[in-house]
């Protein structure tokens, strides 16, 4: 926790960078509790850090930006987990099963994050618009946790447990596939999901044997 009853201590020389995760790790912590964006405020992050809010903007222009940054380090978070079960299985197919499985519990265990990376008050083409963010900032997100989708079906592939031809899009559909599942598992709690609807889907997108 980052929360301080009185004024933050003035970084040493060079340890600018310290302020900056702190900014960072008090939005998230503000979305965490709140459970909606309109929490993360630059009056609400300051006063979480223990600094004047005028003290942000030597690193983050706007609330945008600090979002941006929250949703920067969201998939950063998602890409390292991912990466660290789809190393876990005995063959390739158990590697994919267990980073899609992955993605489903970061979905379910960190709600106000996972919306917040996909939509919610921080949007992409509005920072986009204002000049905020540029697009190559945009157009990164996600692409490390993608990856490991494309590793591990390619691996499928290769040892002949899938009839991919084009892992790329398959992959992209995979976590389109994913992303739906569990916005839909979040909306809609009370629906009869079928015990395997999650081996239904990776099997179906992956191409799977």
């Amino acid at each position: 926790m980052t929360t301080t009853s009185g004024p933050r201590e003035r970084n040493r020389r060079g340890q600018g960078g310290r302020l900056r995760t702190d900014i960072v790790v008090a939005a998230a912590e503000l979305l965490d509790e709140a459970g909606t964006e309109q929490a993360v405020t630059l009056r609400a992050v300051a006063r979480r850090v223990g600094i004047a809010a005028p003290s942000i903007y030597a690193h983050f222009s706007d609330r945008q930006a600090i979002l941006l940054a929250v949703v920067q380090d969201a998939f950063a978070e998602l890409a390292e987990t991912l990466r660290a079960t789809a190393g876990a299985g005995e063959n390739a197919t158990d590697r994919l099963r267990a980073a899609c499985l992955a993605y489903l519990d970061f979905a379910a265990t960190r709600p106000q994050r996972y919306r917040v990376m996909f939509g919610g008050l921080w949007n992409a083409g509005a920072a986009l618009d204002s000049a905020k963010v540029s697009a190559a900032e945009v157009t990164e997100l996600g692409q490390e946790a993608l990856s490991v989708f494309i590793t591990a079906l390619d691996a499928c592939v290769a040892a002949g447990n899938s009839t991919s031809t084009d892992t790329v899009a398959d992959a992209i559909a995979l976590w389109l596939g994913l992303h739906g599942l569990a916005h839909q598992r979040a909306v809609t709690t009370a629906f009869p999901w079928p015990a395997d609807i999650t081996e239904r889907l990776i099997t179906s997108l992956a191409h799977l044997t």
